[in-house]
């Protein structure tokens, strides 16, 4: 199977739907609704193994939930930050390290960037972001 940068998007979206049914995005929506993730590629790294045969995909997932009530929704982001368990972000990612055949493997390397957000419809949410690693052709 040829690897394409759409394919691992739609592959790290896939794994995400156990936690976000019908909010996994594989693309960056203008309009995200909340609890969901967002699949963002952020990097290639070229020739990173096997004399030219494999390269390094960097995505960061951009989780959002909303925070209509601040503690509820803390306790909600934290379960998602979890490294294991049936809401842990991390779990679902690596669920299926080759992304339905595009990949040899990932993983989530970090949590990062806990924080709020305001986006456009002026509703203050809460985010945290995922650094996953994928090595594939």
């Amino acid at each position: 199977m040829t690897t394409t940068v759409s394919g691992l998007r739609d592959g790290l979206a896939a794994n995400l739907t156990t936690l976000f049914v019908g909010r996994a995005y594989d693309t960056i929506p203008d309009s995200p609704n909340p609890p969901c993730a967002i699949v963002v590629p952020t990097g290639i790294q070229y020739h990173a193994a096997f004399a030219n045969g494999q390269s390094r995909y960097a995505f960061t997932i951009l989780v959002i939930v909303g925070r209509v009530d601040e503690r509820t929704a803390q306790d909600r982001l934290d379960g998602y930050c979890n490294p294991t368990g049936t809401s842990s972000v991390k779990a679902a990612l690596e669920s299926d390290c080759t992304l339905n055949g595009y990949a040899f493997d990932l993983s989530v390397t970090e949590m990062r960037n806990y924080q709020q957000l305001v986006l456009s419809d002026g509703v203050t949410y809460l985010t945290a972001e995922y650094v996953v690693s994928v090595i594939a052709e």
